[in-house]
């Protein structure tokens, strides 16, 4: 029984803190509120695990991709603000700041997400096989970088 993790690909180390949890009532002169505790031995929670990792894993990307950009747009000078996957810049920034755009998420993408994803569970969970991946397909990444409607 293991939590899932995994490292981001700027290295960061992610853990999905998702454990078994008992219900505790709290009574007080207006309603009595339920609160969720962990369970003293912290045992995970196999179905919350399961269930959490597609999106958590996206997500993960997706901010992996924004810190990629901040980092280029600040490197050449470009004011860059973001919520989750809203990002903004100036008027004057509009254009460049969709070209970084673009340029890193093909440098993200130029590795192999999925194959980097295996490894890594095989390396935490050498007890488990898992699954061969499917073929590549033959999409050259760079293109998205002509792409007129890669971020909107």
């Amino acid at each position: 029984q293991r939590r899932v993790r995994g490292t981001t690909p700027l290295g960061l180390f992610c853990v999905q803190p998702y454990t078994k949890e008992k219900q505790q009532r709290v009574h007080t002169s207006l309603q009595t509120l339920k609160k969720l505790v962990p369970t003293p031995t912290m045992d995970v929670n196999k179905r919350k695990q399961r269930t959490a990792f597609p999106p958590n894993f996206v997500h993960s990307q997706d901010s992996t991709h924004m810190l990629m950009t901040a980092i280029k747009c600040h490197q050449e000078g470009i004011p860059f603000a973001a919520v989750h996957d809203s990002f903004w810049t100036l008027p004057a920034h509009v254009g460049r700041m969709n070209d970084i755009l673009r340029e890193q998420f093909a440098i993200m993408y130029s590795y192999d997400v999925l194959k980097n994803l295996k490894k890594s569970f095989e390396k935490s969970c050498p007890e488990h096989s898992f699954a061969e991946l499917p073929a590549s397909g033959k999409l050259d990444i760079n293109s998205v970088k002509d792409s007129d409607y890669f971020f909107s």
